[in-house]
């Protein structure tokens, strides 16, 4: 990214916010925001992900230091996920890309029922 009036997401950056600012990972770390929860915790707060996507999106975020893995001595043993500082930084920049959006969907969806208007016309 370029620190002047031009935008440049390089192929690093774009990777960096396909993997951290994907559907499931802001699921993921809004919940543990909150508090570190267990994989079924998460399971059962975000109910239309998969095993397998919430696998992936942990590996995912964990592999970013986003969140961190701690295996908790228990019987049977059980896996506890938390947010890292690195992860609560993410907080403020999320915040203001979800204020952005608030205040400009209207205007983004006037903008899309123009589009379709436009688009079914043509057919």
């Amino acid at each position: 990214m370029d620190t002047e009036d031009t935008l440049r997401v390089g192929a690093p950056h774009r990777e960096l916010l396909d993997q951290v600012l994907d559907k499931w990972s802001l699921s993921v770390l809004n919940e543990l925001c909150e508090r570190p929860c267990r994989f079924n915790e998460l399971r059962r707060a975000i109910p239309a992900v998969t095993q397998k996507s919430l696998t992936a999106t942990l590996r995912r975020l964990e592999r970013n230091g986003v969140i961190e893995r701690e295996v908790v001595s228990t019987r049977p043993v059980a896996v506890r996920y938390g947010i890292t500082p690195l992860g609560k930084s993410l907080r403020q920049p999320v915040d203001a890309l979800l204020a952005w959006a608030s205040e400009h969907l209207p205007a983004i969806e006037r903008a899309r029922d123009t589009f379709d208007t436009r688009d079914e016309a043509a057919d």
